[in-house]
C-alpha cells in the first residue's frame, strides 16, 4: 500500500511539497498550498514529491492562478520527471516550465 500522507512548508521565498500528490490529497494540499501564499514571488520545491498523478496539474495551475491574481509569480523546482512527462502530455510547459536547469539545494 502506497503512503499517500504528504506534508507542504514554508522555508523562507519557498514552499516544500514532501509527499505523494494524488486524487486523494489534492484538495486539501491546494488549499495548504494557498494558504502558505504572501506579498511575494515564491518558489516551489518538487524535490521530496515521492508519487504523483494527474491531478497534480490542477493543483499546479490552482496554485499559479492565485499567485497571478496578486501580481506575483511563482517557480516551479526539482521537478520529479514523472510530473515532467505529464506536463508534456497535458501540452501546459509553456504555462508551468520544465526548465532543464535543477535549483540547488
Amino acid at each position: 500500500m502506497t503512503d499517500l500522507t504528504a506534508t507542504i512548508q514554508r522555508e523562507g521565498d519557498s514552499i516544500i511539497v514532501d509527499g505523494a500528490v494524488t486524487i486523494d490529497n489534492v484538495v486539501a494540499l491546494t488549499k495548504k498550498g494557498i494558504a502558505l501564499f504572501d506579498d511575494r514571488s515564491l518558489t516551489i520545491d518538487l524535490k521530496k514529491v515521492t508519487e504523483v498523478d494527474s491531478t497534480i496539474i490542477s493543483m499546479l495551475l490552482e496554485w499559479l492562478r492565485g499567485m497571478r491574481k496578486k501580481n506575483h509569480s511563482l517557480q516551479f523546482i526539482n521537478i520529479p520527471e514523472n510530473l515532467k512527462s505529464l506536463i508534456q502530455l497535458y501540452g501546459v510547459t509553456e504555462i508551468i516550465p520544465i526548465s532543464s536547469s535543477q535549483a540547488s539545494v
